[in-house]
């Protein structure tokens, strides 16, 4: 706020030259406001109000030669832009100041119209503010306007559902492409020719853009600024290509299986990973990326890690590359993310498996334990897997870069340090970057165990209490787990600087638990732990060795300590007021979900028909699932459990599929993408907004993929509930279940995507007023001549047959209020 200038006197930096025994304004105003009781006054919010002249205590205005108005008292919302506008005449100078209420932050109070963001409030609260203009006579006019706010409410009209090639939010807000791929992070690069013929990926934005998290950087951009609305670094998941768009011809160059052109297999190589990028707004409110940051940086597939936690040095992480088991190359598809509280980010590999090459036979030349626990994986085998980067041969024997993605048995000693027979179990765990630092080594947190990694996202940082981090496996029958830290929460920690060495702290020790979803609502948390229960050399599905045989094998451990299998469990997130965790389930079909697999935490097995009638069966729609920790602890081993939401078309069975009772305004399927507003701002408030992406074939008929947004209730709100199950033939099975209340208006279409994309990835600027999202794979199954979407260069005109690209966007509102409220 600058300080008001009375008239007679001058600026002099900050030295006072004016020595009269005159009053202060700042002096007259306090006295002003402390005597003052009568509540009058006009507010314009959002410009959407005039103005009119008010009264104030003493009849009118002050006795002053200054005269002012502040209006008529009006109403809001929380999270809604204000402004305050008033008239003044003859007066020096102007000042708005809050009289009562939650405390805002008034920008431009010094002006006839200063604003502020509606605070986060559970009832109707009343704030006053005066408005205040001293004379010529050393007194000053005041008079009083009341905002009432009211609870947040979904404020935007739902969007309907949508099949064109753009990105569509509602009336009121506006997008922006930041980061595409291809564009260049490097100084000197290039622009991206988007014509497949770009190479240095791993100076370039990657593809597939997924999970996504905001690190605030101070005004210089020399450092850390958690509260940093305005400049910060971007960090992005680049969890797989699109091979038809990727390379000029639209084709991978295989010869007999084999891959030949290194060119392309670089290409794609560097394409994944995790991007860094810093971002800022501009004076004219457009936010961009840095080209020339020292910030940036691409971490890839080739990109030197740290094994760190229970299974560094274990027996099976020996490879050619590091014998003692220490050290690794690369992360992988990576999908979802978390963060830690002390400034890192944290990037999961979800779908690993699939890149790895086998030669057929490689199973007769391991101990059958080792073939067992691959093909509960998935890297079952066979000479072509995936990209085939394994097979790419090069001239120059010490180069391992493509060799690395053969993991059969091939020479050298039995320990594996001869090849890279065990170089799989080097992924499938969450990774640590410090975004700060461009030259730390990332590090692998073992201890939170190996899976198809969806997300980590933190509960419970409080002091004297351990973290929790809560993570899904995304395949059809997996398991939802959470990791609970040995070492209790210092606040003292968030700040330093030696930020991986915090990770290694709070990390690298600790308790990984699996999930078992009871038929009464309850549930329990299952520790895999070596020695404890069935965890022993002596079990009979598979001997487990000690607790890194146990952790590279997680989901073995829960197969053995009765989990339950869930619908492909992906992103998690902890509601920041009362700590209920929610899951996304993004769908089973008839083979992972028959009618007889039902249970109650997974109880539909349907048919969703496709307009074309294509028969989709099981639990095509997906849901979302809700837990509350017993006593609101996030360290319990038990919980209380329903359903909070169920995806489907609004036209199917209200008794049996549409269990939430949607709507045209907020119907969807396949839920997968799942974030709470961050608490620094009032939709991360009271209530928080929750945020629902979808990445989804089965509804692809009536609507492009979309984002939803929601107010959601507690666990408990509903009750339970017997839904009749119908399979193929006509047979039928009675399912009991426990749902949440229907969502109602509290839930609402907010965005749809460009044609054949995911919705994926979402993060704000602490404020709220800010959203970044990402577009994942627009066009995926188009022809590389006609691409069947032209995004993102169809969002600000014809589409001109560009070759799609994923990006990520910026969400802002029209007014500058917190987007969705």
């Amino acid at each position: 706020m600058s300080e008001l200038k009375r008239a007679g006197t001058h600026d002099d930096g900050d030295i006072c030259v004016n020595f009269s025994s005159n009053p202060h304004i700042d002096d007259i105003i306090s006295a002003r406001n402390s005597r003052r009781q009568v509540l009058g006054g006009m507010v314009a919010m959002a410009g959407l109000f005039g103005l009119s002249a008010c009264d104030s205590d003493d009849g009118g205005q002050t006795q002053s030669n200054a005269s002012v108005s502040a209006g008529a008292s009006a109403t809001t919302s929380s999270g809604k832009n204000v402004t305050l506008a008033g008239t003044a005449t003859n007066s020096t100078g102007v000042l708005w100041t809050q009289v009562s209420g939650p405390t805002v932050a008034l920008s431009n109070a010094n002006s006839n119209t200063a604003s502020f963001i509606a605070p986060a409030v559970s009832a109707p609260t009343q704030l006053v503010f005066a408005f205040n203009a001293p004379g010529t006579n050393n007194t000053v006019a005041t008079a009083n306007t009341t905002v009432t706010i009211n609870p947040a409410t979904l404020g935007f009209t739902a969007l309907p559902k949508l099949l064109n090639d753009v990105v569509t939010v509602p009336e009121g807000y506006s997008v922006t492409v930041l980061y595409a791929l291809g564009d260049p992070i490097a100084p000197g690069v290039p622009a991206s020719a988007n014509n497949g013929t770009d190479t240095n990926y791993a100076q370039r934005a990657g593809d597939h853009h997924d999970g996504m998290y905001y690190f605030g950087l101070n005004a210089a951009g020399t450092g850390r600024d958690d509260t940093s609305n305005t400049r910060g670094i971007l960090c992005v998941n680049h969890e797989n290509v699109t091979e038809q768009y990727l390379h000029a011809g639209g084709t991978l160059t295989v010869v007999n299986g084999a891959r030949t052109n290194r060119v392309e297999v670089d290409r794609e190589i560097e394409c994944h990973g995790v991007g860094i990028v810093e971002v800022a707004r501009g004076s004219n409110g457009v936010w961009a990326y840095n080209q020339a940051s020292t910030f940036n940086r691409r971490i890839t597939p080739n990109t030197p890690m740290q094994i760190s936690g229970p299974v560094r040095g274990a027996a099976r992480m020996r490879t050619l590359f590091s014998p003692t088991g220490t050290a690794g190359r690369g992360t992988v598809n990576n999908c979802a993310h978390g963060y830690a509280p002390w400034g890192t980010y944290l990037t999961c590999e979800e779908n690993w498996a699939g890149y790895f090459n086998r030669a057929a036979g490689d199973n007769a030349l391991r101990p059958a334990k080792e073939g067992q626990a691959y093909a509960r994986y998935g890297v079952a085998g066979g000479p072509v897997a995936g990209l085939n980067w394994g097979t790419l041969a090069v001239s120059d024997p010490s180069d391992t870069t493509y060799r690395k993605w053969n993991a059969s048995v091939v020479a050298g000693p039995a320990d594996g340090t001869g090849d890279f027979r065990y170089e799989p179990n080097q992924y499938g765990w969450i990774v640590e970057i410090d975004p700060y630092d461009p030259a730390s080594t990332p590090r692998k947190r073992t201890a939170l165990g190996r899976m198809a990694h969806e997300g980590a996202w933190p509960a419970n940082f409080v002091a004297g209490r351990p973290p929790v981090y809560y993570m899904g496996d995304d395949s059809r029958g997996e398991y939802f787990y959470k990791f609970v830290s040995a070492t209790n929460w210092d606040p003292a920690d968030a700040q330093r600087t030696d930020r991986l060495n915090v990770g290694d702290k709070y990390l690298d020790n600790g308790t990984l638990y699996v999930a078992r979803f009871d038929a009464t609502g309850q549930g329990t948390w299952l520790p895999l732990v070596f020695g404890q229960g069935v965890l022993t050399a002596a079990n009979s599905l598979y001997s487990f060795e000690n607790q890194a045989d146990v952790l590279i094998n997680s989901r073995i451990a829960a197969d053995a300590l009765g989990a339950t299998k869930m619908d492909r469990p992906e992103w998690a997130g902890v509601n920041p007021v009362n700590g209920e965790v929610y899951l996304t389930l993004t769908n089973g079909n008839a083979t992972s979900r028959p009618l007889a697999g039902t249970d109650a935490a997974n109880p539909r097995h349907y048919n969703d028909p496709r307009t074309t009638g294509t028969a989709q069966r099981g639990n095509p729609n997906g849901h979302i699932i809700r837990l509350r920790e017993t006593g609101d602890n996030a360290t319990a081993l038990t919980f209380q459990w329903d359903i909070y939401l169920f995806g489907a078309g609004s036209d199917l069975d209200p008794n049996n599929i549409n269990l939430s009772g949607l709507d045209a305004t907020n119907d969807f399927a396949s839920p997968d993408g799942l974030w709470f507003s961050r608490p620094s701002n009032p939709g991360g408030q009271i209530n928080p907004l929750l945020w629902i992406q979808t990445d989804d074939g089965s509804f692809t008929d009536q609507t492009n993929n979309q984002m939803l947004l929601a107010l959601p209730g507690r666990v408990g709100d509903g009750g339970a509930r017997t839904i009749t199950n119908t399979d193929a033939s006509g047979a039928t099975r009675q399912q009991a279940t426990i749902v949440g209340r229907a969502p109602g208006l509290n839930l609402k279409r907010f965005l749809v995507g460009p044609r054949n994309a995911e919705i994926t990835g979402v993060d704000s600027t602490p404020d709220g007023r800010t959203v970044f999202v990402n577009i994942q794979h627009p066009g995926e199954g188009g022809p590389t001549a006609t691409p069947s979407s032209n995004w993102p260069t169809s969002q600000s005109g014809p589409g001109n047959n560009a070759r799609p690209r994923s990006a990520t966007i910026v969400i802002t509102k029209n007014d500058g209020g917190v987007v969705g409220l």
